[in-house]
């Protein structure tokens, strides 16, 4: 049995955001952006996690882009682990390294490192209009001032993902419906009595052990996976990752949909800015003795998906600087029906990690009503 869902998380958002799904390798001469600015926000109640080991909340996303910036700062400049004057959980997660390079494919993210200057930004801006035709939302948030300071050695790490992703065949529009018991008018996409029957073969069952512990994953034209995952058990995206793998390995039960079989998936769409205040500012030493502190850490999550498929793009980048002080160291037909709180997981199908994820609680936050 081919092995199932890779990681990053949740990205996935599954969370998300919930960050994706079989994608599209966008060339220059496919553009991939439309000119206009994204806005991206801060979305009350979605909680965007740097690493698979990071708690979440009922809203969650997370994308791998931060853990590979993070790697980088790690192994390629500091050396060793990054050790803080004052404890960090979220530091210690990061420096565990859950996701590295050898589970993605160099095709899914562009990444680079050095010194702070207007060079390595137009570097950037390069590398990234080559490989995806894209440009980005994140680097004009970065203080580009002060930079000629010849005592302070400022450096950059810089990561991007960009994939789309897209279904062999467009699922069917459903009618609106509930998102558990509150929410109401949510758009959905799937499977029902009326869709053509060729799209059963789009989707494969991972497991269905009751009417609310069920999983299955989306085959998608590039060989990537969006993995469906409702009512998940697990406190951070590397636990309900596990569960689901458990579960999906253990089953042994019918994992073709069947004719009977009915799929309901609400539309997502987010676009979402964090800022890792609680990286920043904090002492620590290089392996060569040098005395930094992170300046600015930040990520971008932009995912979203519908009946054609979908897409997702998230940028991440820290920088740093020398700090100024110096510190120490079957018969019945089953309903897939994500109406409720569920995962969602974006995977290349030969690798064993998702990376994205996004966990989904809230439907209004990801639907404009």
């Amino acid at each position: 049995m081919k092995k199932i869902l890779v990681l990053t998380l949740l990205v996935i958002s599954l969370m998300l955001v919930g960050c994706d799904a079989g994608f599209i390798i966008m060339t220059p001469d496919e553009p991939v952006s439309s000119g206009e600015t994204t806005e991206y926000k801060q979305t009350e109640g979605i909680t965007v996690v740097p690493s698979l080991k990071d708690e979440i909340t009922a809203d969650s996303a997370w994308c791998a882009t931060f853990q590979l910036v993070w790697n980088d700062l790690k192994n390629e400049y500091v050396k060793q682990d990054v050790e803080f004057a004052i404890p960090n959980q979220m530091m210690e997660n990061l420096n565990q390294e859950t996701f590295t390079e050898d589970m993605i494919s160099d095709e899914y993210y562009y990444k680079t490192w050095g010194k702070k200057t207007l060079e390595m930004k137009e570097k950037i801006e390069k590398g990234i209009k080559e490989k995806f035709n894209e440009t980005s939302d994140l680097l004009d948030k970065v203080d580009w001032e002060n930079l000629d300071s010849e005592d302070c050695e400022r450096m950059i790490f810089y990561t991007m993902l960009r994939r789309d992703f897209e279904y062999p065949k467009e699922f069917t529009k459903l009618a609106e419906g509930n998102f558990g018991d509150e929410y109401e008018n949510v758009k959905y996409f799937g499977i029902n009595g009326a869709s053509n029957k060729q799209l059963d073969s789009q989707v494969k069952v991972l497991f269905y052990n009751s009417e609310e512990d069920y999983a299955v994953s989306l085959e998608t034209k590039n060989g990537d996976e969006v993995v469906l995952y409702k009512n998940p058990a697990g406190k951070t995206f590397e636990e309900i990752y596990s569960n689901l793998d458990s579960k999906t390995k253990a089953y042994k039960g019918n994992k073709s949909f069947e004719e009977i079989d009915q799929l309901k998936v609400p539309y997502v769409k987010m676009n979402e800015l964090r800022e890792y205040h609680e990286l920043c500012g904090n002492p620590f030493l290089t392996a060569d003795g040098k005395d930094i502190i992170i300046d600015q850490a930040m990520q971008t999550i932009q995912f979203e998906i519908d009946e054609k498929g979908g897409k997702i793009k998230s940028e991440a980048v820290i920088t740093t600087k020398e700090n100024a002080m110096v510190m120490p160291d079957e018969e019945e037909p089953r309903y897939f029906y994500f109406d409720d709180t569920f995962a969602m997981f974006l995977k290349e199908e030969s690798k064993d990690m998702p990376y994205f994820g996004i966990l989904i609680d809230d439907i209004t936050k990801y639907q404009a009503q």
